[in-house]
Formats: structure tokens, C-alpha cells, sequence
């Protein structure tokens, strides 16, 4: 398995920023915040294990480049897994609201964007008698929330109710355009990631085929060496024999 590197890292944290902020606003907004718990958890684990296996890298061979920057990632780890556990509508540090890439600031400015409450507290009670019986008709209960930015229906033509729900709607229909903006953010920054991954497989495919030519021609040499080294010992074997015979030679000729 090859290591990502710290870039990679930074965007993977990144990526983990912008579905933590699309969680805490499912949770400002009273929706069930579990739906990307799973994708999240997952990413947290990758990035733990991206990080641990940097930190082996430096200390089989020590880099400066990439050791500056292990702290800055095992912060936000700890940052980012806090966040995720803490189950806050609202950061619980700086490093949420910050991307690591300038260039996604828009999506993070996009993904910080408070979407407009609705009320939805409703107390239904009967209508009064002397209503006008076709707005009975229309609405045999009344909307008396708490909350004073909701209009008193009673006080309200048919026109101007219409106007309102038709404005909730258009409201309702914002948020939700929003959230598939942040939900295409976040295909895309998923796609660069992919991206980035099958760039870093060509990678490595291409240098293993370095690997395999160098192996092979380290082969090659060894075979050759091998072959000269035989050769040597043959013929310094023959020398030896040559030797022995003239000296054998020059012995009989002396003795006689």
C-alpha cells in the first residue's frame, strides 16, 4: 500500500471539514445527522492511518518537508475528531472554518451559511364563531406559534396567506437548492480525490516498472560478472600448470 502524501492529507481534511459543517447544519436545522456518520468515520480513519504511516516514513528516513508538516495534520485530526464526536451545531474550533486550499474557500463560505429558520411550532384552537365562514372553511384552525415573525393568519386576507406560504416554500426550496449545491461540492471534491489517487497508482505503477528494468539489468551485470570471475579461475589454473611444468622441466635439467 503506498503512503499519501502530506498534499493529499490536507485535502482529505479538507474534504472531512466540508461534510462535518454539512453536518452541523442537518443539525441546526433538527434533521437526523447520522446519514454521513459512516462516510465520516471512514474518512477520519483514512486520514489517522495516512498520518501514522508518514510518521513511520520519517523515521525510517528522516524528511524534513514532510515532518514540518505532521503536526499541523495530527492537530486537525484531533480538531476534526472532536468536532465529529462532540455533536455541535457549532464549531468547536478554528480549524472547521479554515480550509487547507485556498481555493476552496467558496465552498467553505457556502457550507457556513446559516439557512433560515422556519418556525414550526404550531397550537391548533378552534376558530371563533364570528370568523367569516368561508375562511373557516379554508382554515378551521389557527397557527399560533410563538415565534412573533410568524404572522397571525386571522389578521391576514387569502391573498396575503397565499403570498406567505408561497414565500416558506420558496424559502424551503433555497435551502434545499443549497444543499445540493453543497452536495455537488461535495462529488466534485470526492472526484479530485479519486483523481488525485489514479494519479498517484500511474505513479507508482511507473516506477515499479523502474524497479523491474533496474532489477533485470542488475542481473544481467551479475550474470556477466559471474562469467568473467569462472573464466579467471580457469585460466589462472592453466597459468599455475604451466608454471609447475617449466619449473619441473628446469629441476630435471639441473639434476642431471
Amino acid at each position: 500500500m503506498s503512503t499519501a502524501s502530506p498534499p493529499q492529507l490536507f485535502l482529505l481534511a479538507d474534504h472531512i471539514k466540508l461534510s462535518l459543517l454539512e453536518r452541523q447544519r442537518a443539525i441546526s436545522l433538527n434533521l437526523s445527522p447520522n446519514t454521513q456518520d459512516g462516510q465520516i468515520s471512514r474518512s477520519l480513519d483514512s486520514l489517522r492511518s495516512g498520518i501514522e504511516a508518514l510518521e513511520s516514513q520519517v523515521e525510517d528516513t528522516p524528511d524534513d518537508a514532510i515532518s514540518s508538516q505532521l503536526p499541523r495534520l495530527r492537530s486537525q485530526l484531533n480538531d476534526l475528531t472532536s468536532q465529529f464526536n462532540s455533536n455541535s451545531p457549532e464549531p468547536t474550533s478554528p480549524t472547521l472554518t479554515s480550509p487547507n486550499n485556498p481555493s476552496l474557500t467558496s465552498d467553505f463560505a457556502a457550507a457556513q451559511k446559516k439557512p433560515r429558520q422556519v418556525s414550526k411550532s404550531v397550537r391548533f384552537t378552534e376558530a371563533p364563531e364570528t370568523e367569516d365562514p368561508n375562511r373557516a372553511a379554508l382554515f378551521p384552525y389557527r397557527d399560533d406559534p410563538s415565534d412573533s415573525d410568524v404572522p397571525d393568519h386571522n389578521d391576514m386576507s387569502n391573498e396575503q396567506i397565499h403570498t406567505y406560504h408561497s414565500q416558506v416554500l420558496r424559502d424551503q426550496d433555497e435551502q434545499l437548492d443549497r444543499l445540493g449545491e453543497s452536495i455537488g461540492r461535495q462529488r466534485e471534491l470526492s472526484m479530485q480525490i479519486g483523481d488525485e489517487l489514479d494519479g498517484q497508482v500511474l505513479l507508482l505503477d511507473d516506477v515499479e516498472e523502474g524497479v523491474d528494468r533496474h532489477a533485470a539489468q542488475f542481473r544481467t551485470a551479475r550474470g556477466r560478472l559471474e562469467r568473467v570471475s569462472r573464466k579467471a579461475r580457469e585460466n589462472w589454473s592453466l597459468t599455475v600448470i604451466v608454471v609447475l611444468i617449466v619449473i619441473l622441466v628446469l629441476l630435471i635439467i639441473i639434476l642431471k
